[in-house]
């Protein structure tokens, strides 16, 4: 199924209602109830999401960027002490490849 854009939406959702108002027919409520119906069906057609499942996913992406900022902070701190014991280890005379 391909996905509708927002124009082919609204362009079937006109064309229905127009299809609808033509027949005339119907009552107040039978008209309510066949709008209410077509737009139910045609909001269902939507590649959406509900606003308490975006809520969700929200919450979820803020706190996986949380998580990705204090892991780059607790990275960037163990490339520090790397750094310092290389230092250390080199400061001392000592060449790890050649204690080998």
């Amino acid at each position: 199924m391909t996905m509708k854009t927002p124009n082919d939406f609204l362009n079937d959702l006109t064309r229905q209602l127009t299809d609808l108002l033509n027949q005339g027919r119907q009552s107040g409520g039978d008209m309510r109830e066949n709008v209410r119906s077509l737009v139910q069906s045609q909001l269902g057609k939507l590649d959406v999401v509900s606003r308490e499942e975006f809520e969700i996913q929200q919450l979820a992406l803020e706190k996986n960027r949380t998580m990705l900022t204090e892991m780059e902070h607790q990275l960037k701190q163990l490339e520090q002490e790397v750094e310092q014991l290389r230092s250390n280890t080199t400061d001392k005379g000592h060449h790890p490849k050649q204690d080998q």
